[in-house]
């Protein structure tokens, strides 16, 4: 079975009260991810500051010795707030899941570059293979069986 990542931060910041106020504070933030066995699709809110701007997310597999930089991309219709845009991503990462990921958000926008960086502690997810399904008590070969009644 494919690999699973598992996140070491609560995968849908954008859930969490005060969301809005954040983006707002600090340009662009993580609203969620979610593992899938490919790799790993999230989106992000930045706050929309100029009609030309570009969102990326950069990554690793081993603890920043080499990286990977993916662009996301627009998510058209923006949020109802009207003051903020929405773009998605998706990190292929394949069998190299089991190693830990960690990753960051950036937003480069009007000659400006923020990041979001889980408040300088990156976005870390904790590759592991699935379990497989438990070995239980043998299945009984009648529990398929057809009860007809007269």
């Amino acid at each position: 079975p494919p690999p699973l990542l598992e996140p070491l931060f609560p995968p849908q910041p954008g859930a969490s009260p005060g969301f809005a106020e954040r983006v707002r504070q600090h340009k662009v933030r993580l609203e969620w991810v979610r593992a899938e066995p490919a790799g790993l699709r999230g989106a992000v809110r930045v706050l929309n500051l100029a009609y030309e701007k570009a969102v990326s997310v950069r990554y690793t597999l081993n603890s920043w010795a080499s990286c990977a930089e993916v662009p996301a991309t627009y998510q058209p219709p923006g949020p109802a707030d009207g003051l903020t845009d929405r773009f998605a991503f998706f990190l292929p990462l394949g069998a190299a899941a089991e190693a830990t990921l960690e990753f960051a958000v950036r937003y480069r926008v009007a000659g400006a570059e923020y990041w979001d960086n889980n408040e300088g502690a990156n976005y870390r997810l904790r590759g592991r293979q699935r379990a497989l399904p438990a070995a239980g008590l043998p299945q009984d070969p009648d529990s398929t069986a057809w009860i007809h009644f007269i």
